[in-house]
């Protein structure tokens, strides 16, 4: 059946890319304006912003002594809501070190919220057409996703590989804490937590609430808020607590979760919340069909598994609607330039196996020999630590204009003469290799 569904939606990626010959035919875009640079960059850099043609808004900042590179961000999430600006400023904020280091940064807020990853793509490349118009022509464009904005690089190196006169419009790329499973494949354990949360708690939603299936998420016409969510979570789990103060029935709840998802306590209200309010989304972009399954799924981490198992809702998903969501976020790992990854090892929000289901995508594409992972010692996912992203930059950099192919030994070797300058935060382990998703998460028929 998976092979079906990858068939299914490597043609419909093929429809939808005929739809990325639109950027060639927008109109001019307007000039970004000056603007305050957030307080955590340097305070000789030039910051601009704008709103693009498509609605998106964006930030770029220009280091006094720009070394010739443009560091093109795609952020992570996704952010569900309208499009602001304010989204693009703490990205900005958080990678304060790329235009400390002298690489000029450009980020978009993408047009629209949600889990839309060809979209945010194509704003992406929008941007890097903006400041070539209107900034500045890079000598090197390194095209940085982060997280969710890492499915985003990684479909958009793909999907946009020709500038149009015979250039390539990134000359490499860079993925941190990626989800890089696929969207067929990244959010299937949150399935898996909605339907052991309920059979455990039985409060999301209550048994006074109208019943729904969990694979959608939430009902279009729901009024459930984040707030009363993390409220139930607490009442089921006590996890607002000092563990020593949850009672037996609630540490066995919590200790039955943990175990059988593979993920610390502390990760499991957002990654309820993304699998509430995320999956409310894929459920309205693929027309309330279901995306997510787990018939076949054997749970195990609790004290009666087969009581477990016969308690749990049970889901098919939809081939069509598989294929659609494949389409939009899967990576296909047709990437014609460098691909450099970093992940945290014990990254909480996503997981380090799914670098191994990416390496896999691009063996089957023929282009793992574009590709360099890297690993480091943190159980942070949003960032990992300065001297740790100006490596990779100069290591992608360095391979992108014709050197030597780096190693992840030779890039741990070469991180700690950074730290003189960007500080303490060398961590990489050259050593680790990923095991499979499937040794994570609970394989399904």
């Amino acid at each position: 059946m998976r092979t079906t569904m990858r068939l299914l939606s490597l043609l419909l990626a093929a429809l939808l890319l005929g739809g990325c010959a639109g950027l060639q035919r927008e109109s001019p875009e307007v000039a970004p304006q000056a603007a305050a640079c957030p307080a955590e960059l340097p305070k000789d850099t030039h910051c601009l912003q704008g709103r693009d043609s498509a609605g998106a808004f964006y930030l770029i900042a220009m280091p006094a002594r720009w070394n010739g590179t443009l560091v093109l961000h795609a952020h992570g999430g996704p952010t569900l809501g309208a499009p602001t600006l304010e989204r693009t400023a703490e990205d900005l904020k958080r990678w304060a070190i790329v235009p400390r280091a002298g690489y000029a940064w450009a980020g978009s807020s993408f047009r629209q919220g949600g889990v839309a990853v060809r979209a945010a793509a194509e704003d992406t490349e929008r941007l890097r057409r903006i400041f070539l118009q209107h900034v500045a022509r890079p000598q090197l464009t390194l095209l940085h996703g982060q997280s969710w904005g890492a499915s985003v690089a990684a479909v958009g190196a793909s999907m946009f590989t020709d500038d149009g006169h015979g250039r390539r419009p990134y000359d490499a790329v860079l993925l941190s804490s990626g989800v890089l499973a696929g969207g067929t494949r990244a959010y299937d354990f949150r399935l898996d937590l909605r339907v052991l949360y309920q059979a455990l708690c039985n409060n999301h939603p209550l048994p006074s609430e109208k019943a729904y299936p969990l694979w959608m998420g939430l009902p279009a016409d729901a009024t459930l808020t984040p707030a009363e969510l993390r409220r139930r979570v607490d009442a089921c789990l006590g996890l607002d607590r000092p563990a020593a103060q949850r009672t037996p029935e609630q540490q066995r709840k919590l200790r039955t979760l943990t175990t059988a998802l593979k993920v610390p306590a502390e990760s499991i209200p957002g990654h309820l919340h993304w699998a509430t309010w995320h999956f409310q989304d894929i459920a309205q972009r693929t027309g309330g069909r279901n995306v997510f399954g787990n018939i076949g799924a054997e749970y195990r981490g609790s004290d009666d598994d087969a009581a477990l198992n016969a308690a749990v809702a049970r889901y098919a998903e939809d081939p069509q609607a598989v294929a659609q969501f494949g389409a939009d976020t899967d990576p296909d790992g047709r990437i014609p330039v460098p691909v450099l990854t970093v992940h945290g090892i014990d990254d909480p929000t996503a997981f380090v196996e799914m670098d191994h289901a990416f390496r896999q995508t691009m063996e089957r594409a023929g282009t793992a020999g574009h590709l360099v992972q890297t690993f480091t010692a943190d159980r942070a996912h949003s960032y990992l630590s300065d001297p740790t992203y100006v490596t990779l930059f100069e290591a992608l950099a360095q391979w992108a204009k014709g050197g030597a192919k780096p190693t992840a030994a030779g890039i741990a070797q070469r991180c700690p003469a950074f730290e003189a300058t960007y500080g303490a935060g060398c961590r990489f382990r050259p050593e680790f290799e990923p095991r499979a998703l499937g040794t994570r998460v609970t394989q399904r028929r």
